[in-house]
């Protein structure tokens, strides 16, 4: 059979368009750096269908990591989520921008309360509160049992190797810093120094310093005691009846997590209506009862299941309020736990 090799080229450029056409234009995709597990994959889904994108994540795994690839000229991202203190030393060096509140009418919803008296920006200039949490100690009941309630712990040779403390350096010094009764924000040369010293001690009984391994490590029994965020851990203990956790009488960490928008952003407009959405007081309780932190969306507790209306980590105890301390940015004298910690990772 002969070839009409004109008919050919009349239908190659036809189908083309035809392909080109059935693909449809790309969607705009929105860019996010934050921490692992930390929104429901439903509520992303959710989003994606409303607003006709794609959302991309990126995973950090410290704040300090974070701000390090940003500093260093890491671009690409619309929506970034660093602790409180972090997003405040990212404000004052002009890499996020302040925020259009016009653009964000969900933020009504925002606790009154958190804003007066833990917030670092209390007018939400440059930041959005996203999720609260606080830092306590996992253990495995079934083969410790009840465990001693101080950060005294990791001082247990007996544990050598099956214990992991954070990898983050204002929490783990912030713990040696209670274990002596000591603020976690003091720029007390000599506390710090006594802190270290603390520190390189329990470090002789860690399997290592872990942020993220710690989870799979207590739950499978490779680690018997281990350091981490309430969140993390709450949802590791919901899974294995063997562990337990406990609070540390000296005092623990709290901390909140904020939504920021990076200078140079390419996709603002999604940024803003990604934060507005995580807001609204539905779309907070489903992101609560998957991530086991606490919102700080007082409206969002009537959405709550009612096995999870007094969760410790949902609904943070009173308690635990006067006994925890906010993590601080320190200004100049963020200098010296950095040089503290590095001290300490080079400690044999």
């Amino acid at each position: 059979m002969k070839i009409d090799i004109r008919k050919i080229s009349m239908l190659v450029p036809a189908l083309f368009s035809a392909l080109m056409w059935g693909c449809g234009p790309a969607k705009p995709v929105l860019n996010v750096y934050m921490w692992s597990d930390y929104i429901d994959p439903e509520l992303v889904r959710a989003f994606e269908k409303e607003n006709n994108c794609k959302v991309v994540m990126d995973i950090f795994d410290s704040n300090e990591s974070m701000y390090a690839k940003i500093k260093a000229g890491g671009t690409g991202y619309d929506l970034i989520l660093p602790t409180t203190y972090m997003a405040k030393i990212m404000s004052e060096q002009n890499m996020v921008e302040n925020l259009d509140h016009a653009k964000l009418p969900n933020l009504k919803y925002i606790s009154k309360t958190y804003l007066n008296d833990l917030a670092l920006d209390k007018t939400m200039k440059y930041s959005v509160p996203y999720m609260i949490g606080y830092t306590c100690v996992a253990y495995n009941k079934e083969k410790l049992g009840k465990i001693e309630n101080s950060w005294n712990v990791f001082s247990n040779e007996s544990l050598k190797g099956r214990m992991t403390l954070l990898n983050d350096h204002r929490e783990t010094i912030g713990a040696a810093l209670f274990f002596l009764g000591k603020s976690m924000n003091t720029t007390d040369s000599a506390a710090l120094e006594k802190a270290k010293e603390q520190v390189i001690k329990w470090k002789k009984n860690l399997a290592k310093f872990d942020n993220e391994v710690y989870k799979v490590g207590i739950q499978s029994g490779e680690f018997l005691i281990v350091q981490g965020y309430s969140g993390d851990l709450f949802q590791v203990l919901a899974e294995t009846p063997s562990l337990a956790y406990m609070c540390p009488k000296e005092g623990i960490s709290m901390s909140c997590d904020d939504w920021v928008i990076p200078v140079g952003a390419k996709n603002k407009e999604l940024a803003y209506a990604f934060i507005n959405f995580v807001c609204a007081p539905k779309n907070a309780a489903k992101n609560m009862e998957f991530t086991c932190y606490s919102s700080p969306i007082p409206e969002a507790r009537q959405y709550v299941s009612d096995e999870n209306k007094n969760h410790p980590g949902m609904f943070i105890p009173e308690d635990l309020y006067k006994r925890g301390e906010l993590i601080k940015d320190l200004g100049a004298d963020n200098a010296k736990y950095i040089k503290i910690w590095d001290e300490i990772k080079l400690a044999q």
